[in-house]
């Protein structure tokens, strides 16, 4: 197998064993070394993380477990120390991961190629037994939640908000957790700032039994009709380890990813001091998050699907004094950068409450965004062809569209002048080619750009 995907290790646990949770935690630890170590509600992440937990110690670091945490809390608790989170992440109960974080900011890929050279290369082994590190148990949910709530009342509180009032006082906000771990932070931040809370499927466990952990529309259709049924302001649901947030309107309608990405990039870019403020964001991303960020004085930047640390790290090496990453996100994932260098599902689900409080409802936030009709299509491709296909398509789209402005850093994206745009890139995990358009038109776009892409593809298989 493949040790590294786009989100660190993950997949069956016929393939994620303790076996290979202890090669990795040898491969990680150091003598000396502080970690901590988090995991899911999954029924398989006690031996797991008891497994990584051995390696690490073996290898002469000292941990602290941190037992059923959201991922993003696991992440804040590995500032200024190296962090092991043991999850899937949206995947079915059956699979299970293995995710590192240094310094509050996901393992890059030098990092993650250097653990799997040591697993692979069956390079792990014990120190002398006189160097294995120490244990202890470590309470940081508490200290977790009081940051997120201290965060979002600094950055995101209106100025009407009274010093003994929350910013969110008066908004009912119902949360959709999925049985995952959000439920231990986000109705609990969303309380301290003064929502009216009603938490659903809020107890963790690892069969996800109320609904599949991705929430999609599919999977959130019980949500939306208890969202319709009631009076809710705003509806959030998380995924099994909070760091993806859905966000859906009072009548259950799910609010399309990049629209929710553009406000808030918005919102950041907005209260900037800088004169550069930038987005960083990824191919697949709407161009009305361009919109929305230069009508506000910022620019976007992308970075490859799974990248987001990387590209933030990108543009800080790149700019100067009058620089500052605002914001960096994915559809369903954002990492708040003021806040820390990580995903955080449960920051967004409070800062994107605190802004539909101080617009007044979910239609008034999302007006200024144009939202034009998206589509994502797969075409076959063997995975063998992958390369040479896009090689191809290099040439071959901006030929078919040539009054575009072509990128084709991470696939091929051309952008028209009216904001639409294409996307076509190869599927990491399965035999396609991905395409994804935006425009007025977009079936039209759509149908277009797959005959070019369907004829390279039959030209060269």
């Amino acid at each position: 197998m493949t040790l590294f995907g786009t989100a660190g290790i993950r997949g069956p646990v016929e393939e994620i064993t303790p076996a290979l949770a202890l090669s990795v935690g040898q491969a990680a630890g150091e003598p000396g070394e502080s970690f901590v170590v988090g995991r899911d509600g999954r029924e398989t992440g006690p031996a797991l993380a008891a497994a990584i937990e051995a390696g690490l110690e073996s290898a002469g670091a000292d941990v602290s477990r941190l037992g059923q945490v959201p991922t993003p809390t696991l992440a804040f608790a590995s500032q200024g120390r190296t962090g092991v989170m043991i999850t899937a992440s949206h995947n079915p109960p059956e699979d299970n991961g293995i995710k590192l974080f240094g310094d509050g900011v996901e393992f890059d890929r030098d990092g993650e190629r250097t653990i799997a050279q040591a697993v692979t290369g069956e390079t792990t082994t014990p120190v002398s037994w006189n160097q294995w590190g120490e244990s202890d148990q470590l309470e940081i949910l508490d200290h977790y939640r009081e940051a997120v709530d201290q965060y979002v009342r600094d950055r995101f509180a209106v100025d009407a908000v009274a010093a003994d009032e929350g910013p969110l006082d008066g908004l009912s906000v119902a949360v959709d957790c999925g049985n995952g771990v959000g439920a231990l932070a986000t109705p609990q931040v969303l309380d301290r700032l003064g929502a009216e809370v009603v938490a659903l499927n809020a107890t963790v466990d690892g069969h996800f039994p109320a609904r599949k952990s991705k929430p999609t529309p599919e999977t959130l259709t019980d949500f939306a009709d208890f969202l319709e049924a009631g009076s809710f302001d705003v509806g959030l649901a998380h995924d099994g380890d909070a760091d993806r947030l859905v966000v859906l309107g009072p009548d259950g309608e799910v609010i399309h990813e990049d629209t929710i990405l553009a406000v808030v990039a918005a919102h950041y870019t907005a209260a900037s001091q800088v004169a550069d403020p930038v987005v960083v964001t990824t191919p697949n991303a709407s161009a009305r998050i361009d919109e929305q960020v230069r009508d506000a004085g910022g620019r976007v930047e992308r970075v490859r699907l799974g990248a987001l640390h990387e590209g933030i790290a990108r543009e800080r090496r790149r700019g100067d004094d009058d620089t500052e990453i605002v914001f960096a996100a994915e559809p369903w994932k954002h990492i708040h950068t003021g806040f820390g260098g990580w995903i955080d599902g449960v920051s967004s689900a409070a800062a994107v409450a605190a802004l539909v409080a101080d617009a007044g409802d979910t239609e008034t936030l999302r007006e200024p965004v144009t939202e034009r009709p998206y589509r994502k299509v797969s075409v076959d491709c063997p995975d063998e062809d992958k390369s040479t296909v896009m090689a191809e398509l290099e040439a071959a789209l901006p030929e078919a569209f040539p009054e575009t402005t072509v990128d084709t850093d991470y696939g091929v994206r051309l952008e028209f002048d009216d904001a639409s745009w294409i996307l076509v890139r190869p599927s990491g995990t399965e035999p396609y080619v991905r395409l994804y358009a935006e425009s007025d038109d977009v079936d039209a776009l759509v149908a277009e750009a797959r005959a070019v892409v369907e004829t390279t593809v039959a030209d060269i298989s």
